[in-house]
């Protein structure tokens, strides 16, 4: 057998919609986690006004909580949605 066929993705059709929404949500995590950061270095640097401040703490609020939402949904544990990168560290920071 080939290299190229030892390195196929096995799936499992019984967890594949799981799987698809693992990597989904890891996706918007990371996107998730990049906005709230750029929103506290905003904060941080004085360029919003109480009004902005306050809509963007509403919104990152609630967009934790949708995401929380969709991983109960999917019967996934938020710290699942973390990828090991090896010598890198992890995706998320949080291993």
């Amino acid at each position: 057998m080939s290299a190229a066929a030892n390195r196929r993705v096995e799936l499992d059709h019984d967890t594949v919609e799981r799987d698809l929404m693992k990597l989904i949500l890891t996706i918007l995590e990371l996107l998730r986690e990049l906005m709230e950061r750029q929103a506290l270095r905003r904060v941080d640097q004085g360029d919003l006004t109480e009004e902005q401040e306050e809509r963007i703490g509403m919104t990152l609020m609630l967009l934790a909580d949708r995401m929380d939402g969709l991983c109960r949904q999917y019967g996934l544990d938020p710290e699942e949605l973390d990828l090991d990168l090896g010598p890198l560290g992890s995706l998320l920071g949080r291993q």
